[in-house]
């Protein structure tokens, strides 16, 4: 039963992923007053893609091929492991907290690899930008999950939500600032503004991408999707377990559907925030960055105080 919900998770991730990545550019279009692009248009972008020619750089290695695959793959086993349709994990061993967060620096330093390996400029200074977010957005969202597994006495990510599910917790302050810090640091890594720039595939924020095509830019674009849903996934799964159910079993049907309106509200708020919010130079973004950071220390201090 657990390796049947496990796939269960991550094809359902893997499905939605396009529908979120589409609802965040009908909402910017909206809040900008135009029409844009249907809600379903990721859909058909992942099918047009699909169906054209791949074309790789001749200065390119092996890194920028297994990259798409790696990143994917990766999405995927997180998606296996988070506890997102019930209140237990089907795969503890990809439900850790140490296990999500190298999972995603190795995606995170392929991904930035892959740029510096294709010998492209705007690739290369992309790879560079995505490491240098990762230096601002990473200590928050340590010392935020430091704080939580302290007071719940454990890294598992299910052992956590349920936890806070059922109140047994001894620095509920601690836990609260610990959640704000993380929500904000999950909001940095959904690459939102102003941490990031929207739609910005030509610029610097996924300058990777310009080197691939095909099969393999479909690929890539699913696995960050996905990469998102899973984020979501990751703060929902300790901060905000509420309603689904506590064992694995046929209700966990129902905990899908809580799962997927848990998401929709969440991206309706992200898109919301982003597009209320103007892009602001990257060099200025570790003086914010660097304000979550003081509030997830100051979490663990409340942890180590008692309070």
């Amino acid at each position: 039963m657990n390796i049947v919900l496990a796939m269960a998770q991550g094809l359902v991730v893997m499905l939605v992923a396009p529908f979120f990545s589409g609802l965040a550019r009908v909402i910017r279009a909206k809040m900008h007053n135009r029409r844009g692009p249907s809600i379903l248009q990721d859909y058909r972008d992942l099918a047009k893609l699909m169906a054209r020619p791949e074309s790789v750089s001749s200065d390119s290695s092996f890194v920028l091929r297994i990259m798409p695959p790696l990143f994917l793959a990766v999405s995927f086993m997180l998606a296996m492991g988070l506890p997102m349709f019930t209140l237990q994990s089907p795969m503890p061993v990809f439900g850790d907290a140490i296990t999500i967060m190298y999972a995603l620096a190795l995606s995170r330093f392929f991904f930035a690899l892959s740029g510096v390996d294709s010998s492209n400029a705007y690739a290369g200074f992309g790879g560079i930008r995505e490491l240098l977010m990762s230096v601002l957005i990473e200590p928050s969202m340590l010392i935020a999950l430091f704080t939580v597994a302290i007071v719940c006495g454990s890294t598992d990510i299910a052992t956590m939500g349920q936890h806070i599910v059922t109140g047994n917790v001894s620095s509920v302050v601690a836990v609260i600032l610990a959640g704000v810090a993380f929500a904000a640091a999950c909001y940095m890594e959904l690459g939102k503004l102003p941490f990031d720039q929207a739609e910005a595939e030509q610029e610097l924020q996924e300058g990777p991408l310009a080197e691939l095509s095909g099969p393999s830019l479909a690929m890539m674009k699913l696995a960050m999707g996905m990469k998102q849903v899973v984020v979501v996934a990751w703060f929902t799964s300790i901060f905000i377990p509420w309603g689904e159910p506590a064992t694995i079993g046929v209700t966990a049907l129902v905990g899908a559907v809580v799962f997927l309106v848990k998401c929709l509200v969440d991206f309706v708020v992200c898109g919301v925030l982003e597009n209320s919010v103007s892009r602001s130079r990257f060099k200025v973004l570790g003086n914010q960055t660097w304000a979550v950071v003081g509030i997830a220390v100051l979490a663990f201090v409340f942890v180590v105080v008692g309070v």
